[in-house]
């Protein structure tokens, strides 16, 4: 009886736990839509707000991992919102950008697609603004071109597990990191911390490691190698140099 008790008490507990941590994360604010324009971030940022959403918005500086990542070292301008509101935003600027498309001009560049690569941009959601979604919809649809909501859906799902893969080959990355970090250098802790901390924004907002486990395991010991071995090479060359 007591053992019965006992583990209704932990799954009681667990799903408890579970439903907070899935809460806290729900209310964590997270990277929404990158501009390349503080005009373009603003005005996104006003029609969010004024919507009820509530919206940061910031300057993001690319990080020292770009450049392991190959990720675009241009500064952007960030809005942030909380993971709860990512479907009503997209909804509004969704919204927004279906009123605009009426009043196209038939020379955009869109109009010379193929239907493959419109049917490209549904997929690829996230990576075009929301006028190019909403247009390649329409354009789809007056071609006879059926959109099944379901398959889309399913495939964006495929894509974001795709996304959240690890980046692969960081061997040159952990051969230089070990290097750096035995010969005393500053760039191994760099080198060490990035591969050990390192996390990338997906398009529904959640953050996940860049790296696998193994590439985040190997991080963490150059990391505290080059922070080892550091102050001992600086302590040398202080004694060396009196």
């Amino acid at each position: 009886m007591e053992k019965k008790q006992s583990g209704i008490f932990c799954f009681k507990f667990s799903l408890y736990f579970s439903k907070k941590y899935k809460s806290a994360m729900e209310n964590q604010f997270s990277v929404f839509k990158k501009y390349s324009s503080i005009e373009q971030a603003q005005e996104v940022f006003t029609l969010l707000n004024s919507n009820e959403i509530e919206t940061e918005i910031g300057n993001n500086i690319p990080p020292i991992d770009s450049l392991l990542t190959g990720q675009n070292l241009t500064p952007e301008f960030e809005i942030k919102i909380k993971i709860s509101d990512f479907e009503k935003a997209n909804k509004v600027l969704q919204s927004i950008a279906e009123d605009q498309i009426n009043q196209v001009d038939k020379n955009y560049y869109l109009f010379s697609f193929s239907d493959e690569e419109l049917y490209d941009i549904i997929l690829k959601q996230d990576e075009w603004n929301e006028f190019d979604y909403s247009l390649a919809k329409k354009l789809l649809t007056e071609r006879g071109k059926p959109i099944n909501e379901e398959l889309i859906k399913s495939l964006k799902k495929q894509r974001l597990n795709d996304l959240a893969k690890p980046e692969e080959n960081q061997k040159p990355w952990i051969v230089a990191g070990y290097i750096f970090a035995l010969l005393g250098g500053f760039f191994g802790i760099i080198i060490g911390y990035v591969l050990m901390t390192s996390k990338k924004n997906l398009p529904n907002g959640q953050r996940v490691y860049s790296y696998n486990t193994n590439d985040r395991q190997q991080g963490k010991m150059i990391f505290y190698i080059g922070i080892i071995l550091l102050p001992i090479y600086i302590i040398l060359r202080i004694l060396l140099a009196v």
